[in-house]
């Protein structure tokens, strides 16, 4: 049987069972073009392990590749199209750390100073603006914001209403008055008779895909001169905006002297974590806050500042 109608097969099955499988999808996409058009059987070791390597570094999307070929093999063993597997038996140790990027406001102020329809070209200014703010503002992740329909944007009430985000579920998050005024703004000049509609929406009224605002967002960093100094491997992209919306807050309320560890459950909830694991690792994010938790580490220890 031929690779690529397999992986179909097999892609089929996982999202008519109610898996998303988008980066899945994209990495046995990526698998099946880089085979060719081959057997299954005839898919060697040599090439499976060139593809999982891709440019050498081992890094955490050596082992997506590797974690979504072992799914899409064991479908393939299980059903008897295969007698093996040519995947590496386990995936290397990753030594590479991710480090996000926590933008000052210099920095934002320069990106949102440099939105130009030179730039944004695709998109209009104000779509890149709005969007940007609310990344920064609510602490959305990119794809939560692209699938924010017209209905679930409630700016009397000033809530958004975040469904099906990454793990499942659905959420409400509140804003606050400047970035409802901002979506007010943006939503004005266009119609909104029909609440099915993407609140954000491409130059030709087409829902604004992630590539695009990526591509966008590129030459919007290099015109703001926004890149890292601090030796890290990435450069600073969208996501980190929901770092930076998270980290200054945790500052905050260390400072204040706040319970942070209850605050933390709050946070939690508001970033859609899966758990609140997921958002201590903030506090581990910049020497501030690292200094922060190490002071009021220091008081509790001396019998000082009740946390």
């Amino acid at each position: 049987m031929k690779l690529q109608p397999t992986l179909m097969q097999y892609l089929t099955l996982k999202k008519s069972l109610g898996f998303r499988f988008h980066a899945e999808s994209q990495i046995l996409g990526a698998f099946g073009k880089k085979m060719g058009k081959v057997d299954l059987g005839q898919v060697k070791p040599v090439a499976v392990r060139a593809f999982l390597d891709g440019d050498g570094r081992v890094t955490r999307n050596w082992s997506r590749k590797w974690e979504a070929l072992r799914g899409f093999y064991r479908f393939a063993l299980d059903r008897g199209l295969v007698s093996r597997t040519p995947l590496p038996a386990r995936p290397p140790k990753v030594d590479f750390v991710f480090t996000p990027y926590i933008y000052s406001q210099k920095e934002l102020q320069r990106l949102l100073q440099a939105i130009t329809p030179e730039v944004t070209a695709g998109l209009s200014p104000q779509t890149v603006r709005a969007l940007l703010l609310l990344l920064y503002g609510a602490g959305l992740r990119i794809s939560e914001a692209l699938k924010l329909e017209i209905a679930d944007v409630d700016l009397q009430t000033s809530i958004l209403t975040v469904r099906q985000s990454k793990f499942f579920k659905t959420r409400l998050v509140p804003i606050g008055p400047k970035l409802t005024q901002v979506l007010q703004n943006y939503s004005k000049p266009r119609p909104m008779r029909d609440v099915h509609r993407h609140f954000f929406c491409a130059e030709k009224g087409t829902p604004v895909s992630r590539s695009t605002i990526e591509r966008v967002f590129g030459k919007l960093r290099l015109a703001a001169n926004v890149k890292r100094t601090d030796g890290g491997r990435l450069q600073p992209w969208l996501h980190d905006l929901r770092h930076t919306a998270a980290v200054p807050r945790l500052v905050a309320w260390y400072r204040q002297g706040a319970n942070v560890q209850l605050l933390l459950v709050q946070l939690s909830a508001y970033l859609g974590h899966v758990d609140i694991a997921a958002t201590q690792k903030y506090l581990t994010f910049t020497p501030d806050l690292r200094a922060q938790a190490s002071a009021r580490f220091e008081r509790h220890a001396l019998g000082g500042a009740h946390e």
